[in-house]
């Protein structure tokens, strides 16, 4: 006799940033709200989920958990995960194809995910593919605002921890001042190295033709976000105009948004985070989605699930490795050596939360 879905409980918890992170359209941004599921099952099983905001919407998330997803999924068989991520799909969908409904989906899956993995005595990376552990990554932060010189000061503090790819922002409102500091960075790290440009969705379709023009000099291995992510004509257009390769999909929300852009010529590396997507089982179809177009799949957000998501599948390009204080309330950290993030082999997706001490920032 299978088991089944036993509870589900959810928490909502509020990290706040020492120092406040600015990107050219998100504005200041002065903490991080994660919404944890915990679901057990009956036959004693148990898996941890999540997503994370930007500051605002958690309570929207972990309501529509709490209120709607719960009652569909208790009394379920958690191995039945396409069931499940279907029902509530289509429960939802009138009121809810997309936005909060799809982060809070998406946390449920990945919860039903590491507890399939855990039955199994496997490491999720394994459970889904096994292709490689060790996985290439880039440091990511919110670092618009650094003057070229705190860039670099940052940049070689990523470089001793290990990383050997990095990414920095731009979209500032004089494009001068872009390519400036990316020339000191491409001055400072060489010609030959990884260095990632993202723009948050900053510009119109022409402007950021001419900015990736003016980019083109300095070698970016991509531009992130150049423009609003629902323009699939205009992404096609940056590629085939502008000349850089494309890296997008961090704010698109379904499977179906990945294909019209994917199909449309619009992007060279699709970049869905597992947060937001729909969880692990929409992220493995937008991975295998984009092997069939043959293109390389990169991650945002969510690295210690995502490493096992790209440890999984043979068209892995770059890891994000972005972190936003979540390390504090884990119990391990994301290992990196010489530029490659290593998928751990705890059973599961290995994040052992420090439950007491979200506790201590629970959002009431």
């Amino acid at each position: 006799m299978p088991g089944s879905v036993k509870g589900i409980e959810v928490g909502h918890y509020r990290i706040e940033l020492e120092q406040a992170l600015t990107d050219s359209m998100h504005g200041e941004m002065r903490g991080f709200e994660i919404v944890t599921v915990r679901l057990t099952s009956s036959d004693g099983g148990e898996g941890v989920g999540y997503t994370y905001t930007c500051g605002r919407n958690g309570g929207a998330i972990a309501d529509i958990l709490r209120r709607e997803i719960a009652e569909l999924v208790v009394g379920e068989d958690p191995v039945r995960i396409e069931h499940i991520w279907n029902k509530i799909w289509w429960a939802l969908h009138y009121g809810g194809r997309g936005g909060p409904t799809v982060l809070a989906i998406s946390a449920l899956d990945t919860a039903l995910w590491d507890m399939k993995a855990r039955k199994a005595g496997l490491p999720l990376w394994r459970l889904l593919g096994g292709n490689d552990p060790r996985v290439p990554c880039y440091a990511g932060g919110i670092d618009l605002e650094l003057t070229a010189d705190e860039l670099i000061r940052q940049t070689e503090g990523n470089l001793a921890k290990g990383f050997r790819a990095i990414k920095m922002k731009v979209g500032r409102d004089r494009l001068g001042e872009d390519v400036a500091k990316l020339a000191a960075m491409r001055e400072f790290l060489g010609e030959e190295f990884p260095l990632m440009v993202d723009a948050n969705m900053k510009w119109t379709v022409e402007q950021a033709i001419r900015a990736a023009r003016a980019f083109a000099a300095y070698q970016p291995y991509w531009l992130e976000e150049p423009i609003w992510p629902d323009d699939v004509a205009g992404h096609a257009r940056v590629m085939s105009e502008g000349g850089l390769p494309i890296a997008t999909g961090e704010n698109l929300r379904t499977l179906w948004d990945f294909r019209h852009l994917i199909a449309s010529g619009g992007v060279s590396f699709p970049e869905p985070d597992v947060t937001n997507c729909g969880g692990v089982s929409a992220f493995m179809k937008i991975a295998h989605l984009a092997e069939a177009f043959n293109l390389p799949v990169t991650s945002h957000g969510a690295h210690d699930v995502a490493v096992h998501l790209l440890a999984a599948v043979s068209n892995c390009s770059y890891l994000e490795a972005h972190g936003f204080g979540l390390d504090d309330y884990l119990a391990h950290s994301l290992v990196i050596e010489d530029g490659k993030a290593i998928a751990p082999e705890r059973p599961g997706h290995g994040m052992d939360f420090d439950w007491a001490a979200l506790e201590r920032i629970k959002v009431a």
